[in-house]
């Protein structure tokens, strides 16, 4: 309705039945929210519940269809009047993205159907944007996309990587392939996962290159399992590993908690920067460092 109503107060441009645009969004979202809470809410018996949830579905259908063929006839108007093209696009945009929320809506409610997740459209501005539910109390569930970050001893991001529909159990070759090819195949004395990325065959596999794979198995462990996760090399390694954490944690604080870029690509660079900023920060903490043992060691002068 933005887009109809900025190019209805363009001059030279006409757009004719446009003149109770508020109207129509004062409609539709009254029948939104109306909906919404007759869906939403318990109480009363379930057969009249369903009753009238099919009816004010249908109501909210009807009007959407009917808007969205308002729009289909002024996109074609459009075609024959000066109008700058990205505008048009995003007219066009928004109108494929109104259809396709009313599809939704019929097969979730009226159909009964399990969307699935490739399906949804989670942000109308950003629409790769991901669903990531969380194996924690809060927040549980994220929208973005999951961040791998691999960092060395001296906290640096060495490699990372945007998982744009990807699983954690699939990159543990990936990101070991990377970082020997980049460092060359002696440069990794040991390598260490969550327990997301685990699985047995990819562990031999990056045994035959790097002397020590710390990737705790998931779930119940057999005796061979459990006494190799109980030796000293496997556990201090495994206590190192929790640094990530806390890099983790400092990759928010420069930038990587919410992208205010736009677009994929934006996505993309915004989180290099954030990287980059990271890099920079723990390189002039650890020239700081050496600044203050050098001072603290040079004699004072007379």
């Amino acid at each position: 309705m933005d887009w109809i109503e900025k190019l209805h107060a363009q001059p030279g441009l006409t757009l004719p039945g446009w003149r109770i645009a508020k109207d129509w969004r004062r409609q539709l979202k009254s029948l939104q929210r109306s909906t919404s809470q007759i869906v939403h809410r318990s109480g009363g018996p379930a057969a009249t519940k369903a009753a009238r949830v099919r009816v004010a579905v249908r109501e909210y259908l009807d009007a959407g269809h009917e808007l969205a063929a308002k729009v289909s006839a002024s996109l074609l108007d459009l075609c024959d009047q000066p109008v700058i093209l990205p505008q048009w696009e995003a007219l066009q945009y928004f109108h494929a993205m109104l259809r396709k929320h009313l599809d939704l809506i019929d097969r979730r409610l009226l159909q009964h159907e399990t969307i699935p997740a490739a399906e949804k459209v989670y942000s109308l501005f950003e629409p790769h944007t991901e669903w990531i539910q969380k194996d924690k109390a809060r927040p549980n569930v994220e929208l973005g996309h999951r961040f791998l970050v691999a960092t060395d001893q001296h906290e640096l991001v060495q490699d990372y990587t945007v998982l744009l529909g990807e699983a954690e159990v699939d990159q543990s070759i990936p990101v070991a392939d990377r970082l020997l090819h980049r460092y060359g195949a002696d440069s990794l004395a040991s390598l260490s996962f969550d327990k997301g990325f685990t699985r047995t065959a990819d562990r031999e596999l990056l045994h035959l290159y790097v002397p020590t794979v710390v990737m705790p198995k998931r779930g119940k462990k057999n005796a061979t399992e459990t006494a190799q996760e109980n030796k000293k090399t496997f556990v201090a390694l495994r206590h190192q590993h929790s640094a990530v954490e806390s890099d983790i944690n400092s990759l928010e604080h420069h930038g990587l908690n919410r992208c205010r870029d736009v677009g994929l690509a934006g996505y993309h660079r915004y989180a290099g920067y954030g990287i980059l900023a990271y890099n920079l920060h723990v390189i002039g903490r650890e020239l700081q460092a050496r600044g203050r043992r050098r001072d603290a060691t040079e004699p004072a002068a007379a």
